[in-house]
């Protein structure tokens, strides 16, 4: 077990047990970004802006990478226990236009910098003066801090020191989460996962398999996720993993896969093909799955009977396991116990500390992305000619 939530298989060559515990050197306690990982960290917006919004229904938010994917993943989680309407725009596209968000009642608007081009964009097709707006950024001289001095909107403070990628467990997710009825302080398990022996040893210890996977030109982090529920928590991983270690000529890319509808497209390739991937197996119980019909089940497949789709599911992730154990193919395996605020933190501490132990061990920087940023500029080059 990685921790009464998550059931966890390390990589099989993962087996030492480390006694050093980075988690005490200087270095680690300087990376002031975990602050949002704390149980303590203090908000931006107050309880009556939050009691304020928490009284309305439909919320839009908006943002790009890590000012919206956190909260997306969130959502779709822990939809089960959510009673508000949120609609995420994410991306660059006519919808806004067409759908005009008649019954929406709160605009979100979240950019670190204050000048993302497509939250400019598309906050701009959806922000009206008779509406709630929100604004969270940076507290410097940017365009969404100008725009919501000009439609004298609410500004929450997105702090500096926290990239967007990590920032799903500070205000930019938090607000959300909260407005969606969720309870923030359930999701702060860094200051108990930091003293949990088994948690620390079975991160670092995954942390060196990877890097051992590196040094073997295995670059391709594939994850088989069998649980639909949290293809919005692989997307903000991809985002993470991708974009913090992407530099030098290094990093890991990840890549996500749909299980078992993969099984019938890509898995002869993960199977047989090139041996330069590990895996991720993540899986999670769906206590309202569908049932078989037996009623029109064929006696050929009368095993079938009364198996739910969920309990199908994991058979079939229990197979391809033992299928990569036997091929020797690399793999970790996650098993949710229970879908809750407290499991999805544990998950979202997980991967963060993952990252930036693998950042450091490859001797990059995980808190920058300077060639994105070469992108920007040339964007307002061509826009400006």
């Amino acid at each position: 077990m990685l921790t009464s939530n998550i059931k966890f298989k390390n990589f099989k060559i993962a087996k030492k047990k480390y006694k050093k515990n980075f988690f005490k050197e200087k270095w680690f306690n300087e990376i002031k970004l975990l602050e949002s990982l704390k149980y303590n960290y203090i908000y931006s917006y107050s309880k009556k802006n939050l009691e304020k919004l928490k009284r309305k229904k439909n919320f839009t938010l908006v943002g790009m990478g890590g000012s919206v994917l956190g909260a997306e993943a969130i959502y779709q989680f822990l939809k089960f226990k959510i009673k508000k309407k949120f609609t995420f725009i994410d991306n660059l596209n006519s919808v806004i236009k067409k759908n005009k968000f008649i019954n929406n009642d709160v605009n979100i608007i979240i950019s670190k910098s204050g000048n993302t081009l497509e939250t400019i964009l598309n906050s701009n097709l959806l922000l009206s003066k008779k509406k709630n707006n929100i604004i969270i950024t940076e507290n410097r001289d940017n365009y969404l801090n100008k725009l919501a001095k000009n439609i004298k909107t609410e500004i929450f403070e997105h702090k500096n020191y926290i990239g967007g990628r990590y920032s799903v467990l500070s205000e930019v997710g938090m607000l959300p989460a909260e407005i969606m009825g969720l309870n923030e302080k359930k999701f702060k398990r860094f200051n108990h996962l930091i003293n949990n022996n088994n948690f620390l040893n079975q991160l670092i210890l995954n942390v060196s398999a990877i890097l051992k996977f590196v040094k073997q030109g295995k670059s391709n982090s594939i994850i088989l996720n069998y649980d639909e529920k949290s293809d919005n928590l692989f997307k903000w991983y991809q985002q993470l993993v991708a974009e913090s270690l992407g530099k030098k000529s290094k990093g890991i890319l990840p890549v996500i896969s749909s299980m078992p509808k993969d099984n019938h497209s890509l898995l002869q390739l993960y199977l047989d093909g090139p041996k330069n991937n590990f895996f991720t197996f993540f899986y999670s119980q769906d206590k309202k799955s569908d049932i078989i019909n037996d009623k029109f089940l064929l006696k050929s497949h009368n095993y079938l009977k009364k198996k739910s789709f969920s309990k199908i599911i994991y058979a079939q992730k229990n197979a391809t396991e033992k299928v990569f154990y036997n091929k020797k193919i690399p793999f970790r395996s996650f098993e949710v116990k229970r879908r809750s605020e407290e499991t999805l933190g544990e998950l979202f501490c997980f991967f963060i500390l993952e990252t930036i132990l693998l950042g450091r061990a490859l001797k990059v920087n995980p808190f920058d992305q300077p060639s994105v940023e070469l992108i920007k500029t040339e964007t307002k080059k061509i826009l400006f000619s």
